[in-house]
């Protein structure tokens, strides 16, 4: 059985535990790049949508998306789907 995610310090973002992908960060680590992502997609949102063409946002908002991810790739658990208390195989 693997330790606890929480106790690792490399790790930012854990799995989660049903499906694929990751959690909430458990790291202000992690939680500095959520806070950024919002604010960007925030700002983004108020900059891109009124004066310039709404796919622009929708463009601007795949690529931040895509940097959270290599992000989480990066810093998080590798992904897998999960089906909650399961032991490791």
């Amino acid at each position: 059985m693997k330790p606890p995610v929480a106790n690792d310090p490399r790790i930012w973002f854990p799995a989660k535990r049903y499906g694929y992908g990751w959690g909430l960060p458990c790291r202000w680590q992690g939680w500095v790049v959520m806070g950024g992502y919002v604010a960007l997609l925030a700002l983004g949102a108020i900059v891109l949508i009124g004066p310039v063409h709404p796919l622009a946002f929708v463009a601007f908002a795949l690529v931040l998306s895509g940097g959270l991810c290599v992000v989480c790739l990066k810093r998080g658990e590798p992904p897998r789907w999960r089906w909650g208390d399961e032991e490791e195989p």
